[in-house]
């Protein structure tokens, strides 16, 4: 008799070779159809799967995990895994994986692309121009801030961070301040041209902050009415990080009053929604999370979380574990 191939679920649309590779090693239930299922939704076409295939939209907590017995590996693509809560995760057994490096530069890109349309006004200048308005040259029209040689700052070094120092340090001339939960070691630190800071410090000092730590209860409005008010009132903001980080109400409040120049955010607190005031004011550069969105990256984070979910079940290793407690223990 021929056994039969595991189940798993793969919960949102995803490329047709990533299906077909994970096709030849389980049975897979899709959803090309890109539905957003609720919470008792997904619970539901989870029943009887080993595995799921996960984006940051599937939340994954001790609520869903005690009505999906069955479960053992949930591969999320992306590198942010605060759908997951772990501790629930590794309580019930269950693999959590996520999809680091594949994305660093790309996403490190986007960032400085990000920094430098919001430093130079180019999505305030381009609805200008497409609405009609330009009719005559001015001295003063649409003068943003220094890219070159300015202070580039830092909150969050790790590998997407690091990217965009190098880029702003080696590509810019800029001088590059940080400040992360741990300093870089020295050689890290001599690769980046960056010197670490207090947050106090960074905040004061920056012409152009960029956020790029990950998301958790400590982050949570890590950049609020307060820290704002420590900034430089020509300084810009950019977000490439979790929504949430920012308090996206207090950073339209910012932008409004001049508080700070400008800002470019590509994550919102509760996204897709977008707080409705950040869409009023029009010095904010907003984009809808595709920091990651190249065609080679989307694709090689997808197979990345394929081939966790194929490590884990058909060879019991997992390429990227967030928690590898889990592998040596006995799975549910």
């Amino acid at each position: 008799m021929i056994p039969k191939k595991p189940k798993i679920l793969v919960a949102r649309a995803v490329f047709p070779e990533v299906l077909a590779k994970l096709d030849t090693h389980f049975e897979v239930q899709s959803n090309q159809d890109d539905v957003l299922w609720t919470p008792e939704k997904l619970a539901q076409q989870l029943q009887g799967k080993v595995g799921v295939f996960t984006t940051g939209s599937q939340r994954v907590d001790a609520a869903l995990l005690a009505v999906c017995p069955e479960l053992k590996v949930c591969a999320n693509m992306a590198v942010g895994f605060n759908n997951f809560d772990l501790a629930a995760m590794t309580a019930a057994g269950v693999l959590g994986t996520n999809t680091p490096g594949v994305l660093t530069e790309t996403t490190a890109d986007f960032g400085f692309a990000l920094l430098m349309a919001t430093a130079r006004r180019i999505a305030e200048s381009e609805r200008f121009l497409r609405a009609g308005l330009w009719n005559r040259w001015r001295y003063d029209m649409f003068a943003g801030g220094e890219v070159h040689g300015s202070t580039l700052g830092i909150l969050g070094m790790g590998r997407i961070g690091q990217g965009i120092a190098q880029r702003g340090a080696h590509g810019f001339g800029m001088k590059v301040i940080y400040h992360n939960r741990s300093r870089l070691d020295e050689a890290t630190e001599a690769q980046c041209k960056a010197r670490f800071v207090s947050k106090d410090e960074l905040l004061a000092q920056a012409d152009h902050l960029v956020l790029v730590l990950p998301y958790s209860e400590s982050s949570h409005h890590a950049i609020g009415q307060a820290e704002l008010s420590q900034m430089k009132p020509t300084a810009t903001l950019i977000n490439i990080a979790r929504g949430g980080i920012v308090d996206d109400a207090a950073l339209a409040v910012a932008l409004k009053n001049g508080t700070i120049a400008a800002a470019g955010l590509d994550v919102f607190e509760g996204e897709p929604q977008v707080h409705p005031d950040l869409l009023t004011v029009p010095n904010v550069v907003l984009t809808p999370h595709i920091a990651s969105a190249t065609q080679a990256t989307r694709l090689a984070m997808a197979h990345l979380a394929a081939d966790n979910l194929i490590g884990f079940l058909c060879r019991g290793k997992a390429l990227t574990p967030l928690n590898p407690e889990v592998l040596s223990a006995t799975c549910r």
